[in-house]
């Protein structure tokens, strides 16, 4: 086992949240105690593998489709391929304080079964936030709204500066009409 995964593994307790870094997204997970957690997941936990339908994922309506359940599943089986690596990830306690951890496992695993997934809405951080905190919130979500937001003020910044541009070079038909009757 990898030594990082091993020292994550050793000291997680119930109720910590678990972030195993996939490369383009994050897993997250519930600590209940045991070497188990509490996850939202899908057949090899949806899109990032390839073996998700991208298309179904994304949605401004809030749908959740039914590519993924909520599990319990042993911690090593999640890390699964020794490439993932793993962290406690707690950090929104200093913003908000976490739920008793009983409460947190209680509530993981009072939603055991339940289908639906929508990456925007209802994903797996959505879920363990859901879990600890009582507010579902995915940073990985605002992150990439955040940059999808300034990239499409980027782009219309670019599109105006090329419009305003082409019309200072492009001479409108009454300054060519102008300029061909001060050249006769």
């Amino acid at each position: 086992m990898d030594p990082s995964v091993e020292k994550v593994y050793k000291s997680m307790q119930p109720g910590d949240l678990l972030e195993f870094n996939r490369g383009l997204y994050c897993h997250w997970g519930v600590c209940i105690g045991n070497g188990e957690i509490v996850h939202l997941t899908g057949e090899n936990d949806g899109i990032g593998d390839g073996k998700g339908n991208l298309a179904v994922s994304f949605t401004i309506f809030g749908t959740k489709f039914e590519k993924a359940f909520v599990t319990r599943d042993n911690f090593l089986t999640v890390v699964r391929d020794g490439k993932t690596t793993v962290s406690i990830n707690n950090s929104f306690d200093k913003k908000r304080k976490p739920i008793d951890p009983l409460e947190i496992v209680n509530r993981a695993l009072s939603r055991l079964g339940e289908i639906g997934y929508n990456v925007l809405f209802c994903n797996c951080e959505h879920f363990a936030k859901w879990c600890r905190y009582d507010s579902e919130r995915s940073e990985q979500v605002e992150r990439g709204v955040t940059y999808a937001a300034c990239a499409a003020v980027g782009v219309a910044c670019l599109a105006a500066i090329a419009t305003g541009i082409h019309h200072i070079l492009t001479p409108s038909p009454e300054r060519k009409k102008r300029e061909r009757t001060h050249s006769m």
